[in-house]
């Protein structure tokens, strides 16, 4: 596939990076550049070492803002960048991936399939590098004023620790003027201790549906309720408040394993709750 071009001089250059510090002076890109998919954008960003809390709120908040054909923008690297990609892809939409390095370099290497699936589904892939540059350390930090840059609703760091490299973007979107959006997270986890420091810092907006960051008239996308029996309902209850495995649940319901595990089956089966690691989330 033929790798293109864009100068900033050229009428296709974004005009929102025109407007950064430092904007690249030439974009290389492979995929379908068009206008609609830098009219409406959202930047996601976060840890590499991503949580099923994590991935769980992505499950919740993507289906929501492809609904609503935003472009989802992220770094193509391990952990919420990828999560953020795929879920895009498998709700239709269209996303965008930055990377810190050449087109002709696939890094990480285990995401040679996203990296086609993205090209497949009139995604974008797109990089300042020139098509042989190999990652560097400080290529990633410096892609990250391109994400920010590029995102017109705002830029949503998912999981941070106190020292995690999406920090950098959230720094960025505030230079950038950029609307800045974090999910909360347990204060045991050590990857929400950046986000949830800028939420109390003020520094960004506290997210708990996609209505925070499309605002209030956005619909929201939820499945049609499925018909529970009272010791369903109850189960569904008790995860709603924490995950469990097995053993927890058969001791809360009063039930022994087997039993529970024919239960279970069945609420997953609605598609209602899911297994993963051991222990069962709503």
């Amino acid at each position: 596939m033929k790798i293109n071009k864009v100068s900033i001089t050229n009428q296709k250059y974004p005009k929102l990076l025109k407007k950064i510090g430092s904007p690249p002076k030439q974009l290389y890109y492979l995929g379908k550049w068009g206008k609609k998919l830098f009219k409406k954008s959202l930047a996601i960003v976060g840890t590499r070492r991503i949580t099923s809390y994590a991935k769980r709120a992505l499950d919740q908040l993507i289906p929501s803002l492809v609904a609503e054909k935003v472009t989802i923008i992220s770094g193509f690297m391990y952990g919420v960048d990828s999560e953020a990609h795929q879920k895009c892809l498998e709700c239709g939409g269209r996303t965008m991936a930055v990377l810190g390095s050449g087109l002709n370099i696939i890094y990480p290497p285990e995401n040679k399939k996203l990296y086609q699936q993205i090209l497949k589904s009139n995604g974008l892939i797109l990089s300042e590098y020139e098509p042989d540059v190999k990652p560097q350390l400080w290529t990633f930090p410096q892609r990250n004023r391109i994400i920010s840059g590029l995102a017109t609703l705002g830029v949503l760091i998912v999981e941070a620790g106190q020292k995690s490299g999406s920090l950098i973007t959230a720094w960025l979107a505030g230079k950038q003027k950029k609307k800045l959006f974090a999910l909360p997270g347990p204060i045991t986890s050590s990857v929400s201790a950046g986000t949830n420091m800028l939420i109390k810092s003020g520094r960004a907006k506290m997210v708990l549906s996609a209505k925070d960051i499309l605002g209030s008239k956005s619909p929201s996308i939820s499945k049609q309720p499925a018909k529970l029996d009272p010791v369903e309902q109850k189960i569904c209850q008790i995860l709603e408040a924490e995950p469990l495995t097995i053993d927890e649940i058969a001791h809360k319901i009063n039930q022994n394993i087997i039993e529970t595990s024919k239960i279970l089956t069945m609420i997953s089966l609605k598609g209602i709750i899911k297994e993963e690691n051991g222990k069962y989330y709503p």
